[in-house]
């Protein structure tokens, strides 16, 4: 398929300056003291988390300092490449499509499938699936590697955010310390797909495509691959602070961030997820 191809191509491309370009994201901020304490709300037990789109391993840190062991996987060799290069073998990396994800052997003492009691999909992982039966075929894999008692936590682009990052002209957000990130997309709308290109030092061009998901697909998407949908949260950010709000506002928040768990479960519906 040409955009998984394209995906990837532009991380491999974008891997030598990611951990630069990206230094402000705080993931001890984000995902150790906002995200979290939203699991733990939802029964999250201690254990092994799949990272699913992991990058470089920006998650790895807030995890493992905090007692989880980790597997993570990336489709883009060049991003697992730098991952590998700093925690060595301290986190074990597959080479994997989101939408490929096969039943995963954390460790050689436990069998593969429904083996993780936490599994991620951040910063933007489930905006580069872009066609339909994407969502769903990514699900299906994270259900088939989610314990029964498990979590799944992943965030999804809003208008806002798109507005903002990729309708046409440069992003002065986006762009920085000698970057260019270029808007190719004249319209907004809700369901949309959305191109920038990035550009600059020490990095060869490369165009990135995402897809605006509305949590009602999202909702759709995760009950057809046997997930329950648990919440679905309005993230925002003031003075270098993030904010989590009950409800999505896609004219407030640049990201919503989900919660689901496996639909097998025997517990009573926890919260309305919209």
């Amino acid at each position: 398929m040409a955009d998984r191809e394209s995906a990837q191509e532009a991380y491999d491309r974008f891997a030598p300056v990611y951990d630069e370009f990206t230094t402000a994201n705080n993931y001890e901020m984000w995902l150790g003291k906002v995200l979290m304490p939203e699991l733990e709300k939802h029964g999250l037990q201690r254990g092994w988390a799949l990272d699913v789109g992991c990058g470089t391993g920006r998650a790895f840190d807030p995890l493992l300092d905090r007692g989880w062991q980790v597997v993570g996987c990336d489709g883009s060799a060049g991003m697992l490449s730098k991952a590998k290069e700093k925690f060595g073998e301290r986190v074990r990396l597959i080479h994997s499509d989101a939408r490929e994800l096969a039943p995963i052997s954390p460790s050689a003492d436990r069998p593969a499938g429904e083996s993780f009691q936490l599994v991620l999909l951040l910063n933007e992982v489930v905006n580069y699936l872009i066609e339909d039966g994407d969502l769903e075929r990514a699900f299906a894999g994270i259900r088939r590697n989610l314990s029964p008692d498990g979590l799944v936590i992943f965030d999804a682009n809003t208008l806002l955010w798109f507005r903002e990052s990729f309708a046409s002209g440069r992003s002065e957000e986006m762009s920085a310390r000698g970057w260019d990130w270029d808007g190719l997309t004249q319209t907004v709308e809700r369901g949309g797909i959305y191109k920038a290109r990035l550009s600059g030092q020490r990095v060869e061009s490369n165009v990135h495509q995402q897809r605006h998901w509305t949590p009602e697909q999202v909702n759709s998407a995760l009950e057809g691959a046997g997930l329950r949908p648990l919440a679905a949260l309005g993230q925002r950010e003031e003075n270098w602070r993030v904010i989590l709000e009950t409800s999505v506002n896609e004219d407030r928040d640049s990201k919503a961030i989900h919660i689901a768990r496996r639909a097998d479960r025997h517990n009573p519906p926890e919260v309305d997820a919209l």
